[in-house]
């Protein structure tokens, strides 16, 4: 058990994913490794890679001093740069090598965690995501590790966890972010609203609505006249808030009533994945 009890439902979260990760790339042949997943430019040894480094930085082992070839499509900018050195640098480990890589970092982040004595609201400083406290910290973490979780689901077709405390973790902090996509990014205009009506394991009815300021407002009361309302599934409104999809591979899976510009607008900033 966690020191600190309010930080206990993000470890068991967090514990439930990654040991299914590994579960999932345990008993993978080598062909299985280099499989494509939905994460562009990333194999499942890619992912697998990542998952590890992100929670060796948890721990805070010095990251690798790595050089990137430059023919990596998918690295287009300083923070794509500072993520892929974890995944470059394990590209020729072997499945045995990488199994047991994550079956230790695991035991060691588990122990971290177990032992944690810095409180809840503690504020750290990551290079890529800022100042937070160590609470939502641990709660990205738990984003970052369903999301991934999911990538090796859907590459090795082994479904599953689309409902685990995970998956309910990760969709609150994509709601959190819902008003900056609406007003902001899409530029919903001032006193409207957006309804998403998702169903399936995970069943939620949410409305964004923009004041006359243009700040965007979360609330799960429903609108009488909204200006756009999109309709969707869970695994399909996962896979494009966390940019797996693009809105166009879906579109017969989101249903949109209303404005179909500003649905547009909305589903082509849909993306929150941190």
């Amino acid at each position: 058990m966690s020191v600190h009890s309010s930080m206990q439902p993000y470890i068991d979260a967090w514990t439930q994913s990654i040991e299914a990760i590994s579960e999932l790339v345990t008993p993978l042949v080598d062909g299985e490794w280099n499989r494509r997943t939905p994460c562009p430019g990333w194999s499942v040894r890619d992912v697998v890679s990542h998952v590890i480094g992100g929670e060796c930085e948890a721990l805070g082992d010095p990251r690798p001093i790595h050089t990137l070839p430059r023919d990596l499509y998918h690295v287009t900018d300083e923070p794509s740069r500072y993520t892929e050195v974890q995944v470059d640098v394990r590209r020729h480990h072997t499945g045995p090598e990488m199994t047991s890589e994550l079956e230790y970092t695991i035991i060691r982040r588990a122990r971290q965690l177990r032992n944690e004595r810095r409180a809840p609201d503690h504020v750290i400083s990551h290079p890529l995501l800022g100042r937070m406290t160590l609470e939502q910290y641990l709660r990205t973490r738990v984003f970052d590790i369903w999301a991934h979780e999911q990538d090796l689901r859907q590459s090795l077709d082994r479904p599953g966890n689309i409902d685990s405390p995970a998956a309910h973790i990760a969709r609150d902090i994509m709601l959190e972010r819902l008003p900056k996509v609406v007003a902001k990014d899409a530029g919903a205009p001032p006193k409207s609203a957006v309804v998403f009506d998702v169903s399936g394991p995970l069943e939620f009815l949410r409305t964004v609505r923009v004041d006359e300021e243009g700040r965007g407002t979360l609330t799960s009361s429903p609108s009488l006249g909204p200006l756009v309302t999109l309709t969707t599934d869970w695994e399909s409104y996962s896979r494009l808030a966390c940019g797996r999809v693009r809105p166009r591979r879906v579109a017969e899976l989101v249903k949109v009533d209303g404005d179909a510009d500003l649905a547009g607008r909305i589903l082509a900033n849909f993306s929150v994945t941190p």
